[in-house]
């Protein structure tokens, strides 16, 4: 539990000090703790440090998760990967889905989520560096999904969300943020209303929020090394 305590507190002065350096408002970006293959009990002991938004991977582990922690008010982040048959199960669990690449899957969510909940909020998962073995949307891609999903009802499209490749270089790094982040922008000079960048992990974080980022996705930094099996 110290060490959960303070990783919780050294990733938070990361932030905070990048937000300082970005000439940003101290809690303009949320941090969003990466439960995956974690076991609830940690995400119990991280929510007691004051962590409310909790991201997970694979829909089954989540759902299981949910129901031991029922007695805490957490938000729940679907960020991996979206089968069809999972769709009503997401559309209905979570509160965000960072990962829709797809109009079938968007229709899908906005058709399945329950009419008592408010709408999903959804971000477009982009691979602007067209790695094959990632999902996601080129910039072309992108703007025509924005256009399919705009007047889904049941959904709202907050923004982008990318895993860049691996680089150990701040400004390789930063010159792939600052695509998304223009993506962004230029999105809402044609009309959108997009106020959500979900992007930097534990390695990258500083770069993420320099070039704007509002969701930072972390799980090593705060929970150690991810395990084999829960």
């Amino acid at each position: 539990m110290a060490d959960l305590r303070e990783n919780y507190h050294h990733v938070n002065a990361q932030i905070r000090a990048a937000e300082m350096q970005a000439g940003r408002a101290s809690g303009s970006v949320n941090l969003i703790a990466v439960g995956k293959l974690h076991p609830a009990s940690s995400i119990r002991k991280l929510a007691s440090c004051g962590q409310r938004a909790f991201a997970e991977n694979f829909v089954q582990e989540a759902i299981g998760k949910q129901r031991e922690l029922a007695d805490l008010d957490l938000e729940w982040h679907f960020i991996g990967s979206i089968q069809s048959n999972k769709t009503r199960q997401i559309a209905n669990s979570f509160s965000w889905v960072h990962s829709v690449d797809r109009y079938r899957i968007a229709r899908r969510l906005s058709e399945q989520r329950s009419a008592e909940l408010p709408p999903l909020n959804v971000c477009l998962q982009l691979n602007l560096q067209a790695e094959k073995t990632k999902s996601g949307l080129s910039e072309e891609e992108a703007f025509e999904l924005l256009m399919q999903t705009a007047e889904l009802p049941c959904i709202a499209i907050r923004g982008f969300m990318i895993v860049p490749k691996p680089s150990a270089d701040p400004d390789e790094q930063r010159t792939v943020f600052a695509r998304v982040r223009k993506l962004l922008e230029q999105a809402n000079a044609q009309g959108h209303s997009l106020d959500s960048l979900s992007m930097g992990m534990t390695d990258d974080l500083e770069q993420a929020i320099l070039e704007g980022s509002t969701h930072v996705r972390i799980g090593t930094a705060l929970f150690g090394p991810r395990p084999s099996k829960i």
